[in-house]
């Protein structure tokens, strides 16, 4: 397992090192299942490199759905019908034993289970499994050790399920292959294969704005930051040569194209505005940082506001010189008298 390590570090190598970015790698396979009464029984599916969705699920069929000309990373099609069997197996062992439990377990439809499965990488740490259910939204059993386990807030229940799974001996030894051989080699795989579009440096844009006013006195500055690939970036406001305490920062969300968005908002007395600026540090930048003066941004804003006025004064203006020479224009068929 430990020879992963040299391997991710060489597929990763491109990628801006500093410490501020180190982040695992991990790739998930998540699953949904919403049980609406003993017949109807709604599956979503979906796997995940990190951050990103590589992969979606044909409940009708039971296949996967590939969202990326890599996402198959270098396994044969062979290797990924076993992953799409894996799944399904899960699937139904799940719904069997929630219909056939359900008055034992004192489950009250509807509700939903969530499981997720998967491995992560790390240049530090070999590879870890990791395979979790959650029954609405809570922490429910999780794999460990080549077993299940119950989750403290599971309670008798839990300990029930957990008993049942542990006595299908060949599907624990399936899960443990799975979560510490199968996955971490297709996640390997799919960062070679799809690396040019994982590692491509997108640089972002930065642009300041002002939110809805926090009170009296007050006023929010927004920094908006967008369109910046990979998705660690660090962001943070600044008065002077000092962080502005008590910013807020959104989520990072994902573009259409696959770049991120995120903001940082910044309550603050309209008297203590000057100085403030924010700065934006990506690895797509070279070590150059974005750098945003709000004094600068309402200085813009005052003289687009005074280029608009000068604008509409001066077609107020030729408007009326226009009105006034039609008004005094001489009729066309005046005769001249001798």
């Amino acid at each position: 397992m430990f020879l992963q390590l040299p391997l991710l570090a060489v597929l990763l190598s491109d990628v801006d090192s500093k410490d501020d970015f180190q982040e695992p790698v991990s790739f998930q396979i998540i699953q949904t299942s919403s049980f609406y009464n003993r017949s109807s029984v709604q599956k979503l599916g979906s796997g995940w490199l990190s951050d990103l969705q590589t992969h979606g699920w044909d409940s009708n069929s039971g296949t996967i759905i590939f969202l990326w000309p890599w996402s198959k990373g270098n396994f044969s099609n062979e290797e990924m019908m076993e992953v799409e069997k894996l799944c399904r197996m899960f699937s139904v062992r799940v719904i069997q034993a929630v219909h056939n439990h359900a008055n034992q377990w004192k489950l009250a439809y509807p509700f939903e289970v969530q499981t997720a499965a998967g491995c992560e990488l790390s240049f530090q740490e070999a590879s870890i499994g990791f395979m979790r259910v959650a029954y609405q939204g809570s922490d429910f059993m999780s794999f460990q050790n080549k077993s299940w386990l119950p989750s403290p807030k599971g309670g008798s229940r839990a300990q029930d399920v957990c008993r049942l799974f542990n006595s299908h001996k060949v599907d624990l030894q399936i899960t443990d292959r799975f979560l510490s051989d199968t996955c971490p080699r297709l996640l390997l795989g799919i960062l070679d294969a799809g690396k040019a579009d994982l590692q491509r440096q997108v640089k972002p844009e930065a642009w300041l704005s002002t939110g809805p006013s926090p009170g009296p006195g007050h006023v929010m500055l927004v920094c908006h930051v967008s369109g910046f690939h990979p998705k660690p970036i660090w962001v943070i406001w600044m008065q002077g040569e000092q962080e502005y305490p008590g910013t807020q920062q959104s989520d990072t969300l994902p573009n259409a194209d696959g770049t991120w968005y995120l903001q940082k908002s910044l309550d603050v007395e309209a008297v203590e505005t000057a100085g403030l600026s924010c700065h934006v540090r990506h690895s797509s930048l070279g070590g150059q940082d974005i750098i945003i003066y709000w004094e600068h941004h309402n200085s813009l804003g005052w003289i687009f506001l005074g280029v608009i006025v000068s604008l509409v004064l001066l077609t107020g203006l030729a408007f009326w010189l226009r009105k006034r020479w039609t008004h005094c224009e001489p009729p066309r068929n005046l005769i001249l008298l001798e």
